[in-house]
């Protein structure tokens, strides 16, 4: 869900330009019985960019764009540009270091991925990786949040996940997916190239990519609460990552 704070471009000329300008964008949205000569062109950028896009009734865009005249769309601004996994992995390189990647599975709160950010920064991580759909993106909201890391931090958003850690487990990465259950994390051995799999406020990691990582871990418990925040979770995954690749110097 975005938030009504981020930016938000409507109507058509104005959508159209900002997609043939290549600045980058999170989703559009298009009125479902609004097709057209315009929209063919529109779509046609859209898939050609691999943009993100959802068809919505009048009254969805009306309550979105209050009093602006949106003609039918609209489309939310991302708040810096996205990155390439590639670019992640060549970051590494850059500074002879072993790949250290945040993998982010349908995380939809803007201020646990705008913390996460931050602690991706604060820790040395290369970068973080978010699928296109079912979660949320570098929103006004997360920036802020981020308090500045958004700048700093590169951010790939990928169609497949499980397709995106089978190709970095091919390039040497060794994948650890955070889940109650597993093996404990402060006695893992989260040294070397490492991929931590962070999943969903409510459901956890995804079962095809929970198969697909090469090992379970978890953070010690004893209170009476069975879970923590995904971005208390994240951020005590990395700083542990952190703490043994420091030692391990």
């Amino acid at each position: 869900m975005n938030n009504l704070n981020d930016e938000i471009i409507y109507g058509k000329n104005p959508v159209l330009e900002l997609l043939k300008s290549g600045k980058p964008v999170n989703k559009i949205l298009l009125l479902a019985d609004g097709a057209n000569v315009r929209n063919q062109e529109i779509l046609s950028l859209l898939q050609k960019r691999n943009i993100p896009y959802q068809f919505v009734d009048r009254q969805a865009l009306d309550r979105l764009a209050q009093r602006e005249r949106h003609q039918g769309m609209l489309a939310y601004v991302a708040a810096r540009e996205y990155a390439e996994v590639e670019d992640i992995l060549a970051l590494a390189e850059k500074r002879q270091e072993a790949p250290f990647i945040l993998v982010l599975d349908e995380i939809e709160d803007p201020h646990n991925l705008g913390a996460l950010l931050r602690t991706v920064d604060a820790v040395g991580a290369h970068g973080v990786i978010i699928p296109k759909r079912r979660s949320v993106s570098l929103t006004g909201t997360v920036a802020k949040t981020s308090a500045g890391a958004v700048e700093h931090v590169l951010v790939a958003r990928v169609s497949n996940l499980v397709q995106t850690i089978k190709e970095l487990k091919k390039k040497g990465c060794w994948v650890s997916g955070a889940e109650a259950g597993g093996s404990d994390a402060f006695t893992a051995d989260l040294t070397g190239p490492r991929v931590i799999v962070i999943g969903s406020e409510g459901k956890g990691i995804s079962r095809l990519l929970r198969e697909n990582c090469d090992e379970l871990v978890s953070l010690p418990m004893r209170g009476k609460v069975t879970s923590l925040n995904a971005s208390v979770a994240g951020s005590l995954m990395l700083y542990e990552v952190f703490r043994q690749r420091a030692y391990a110097r």
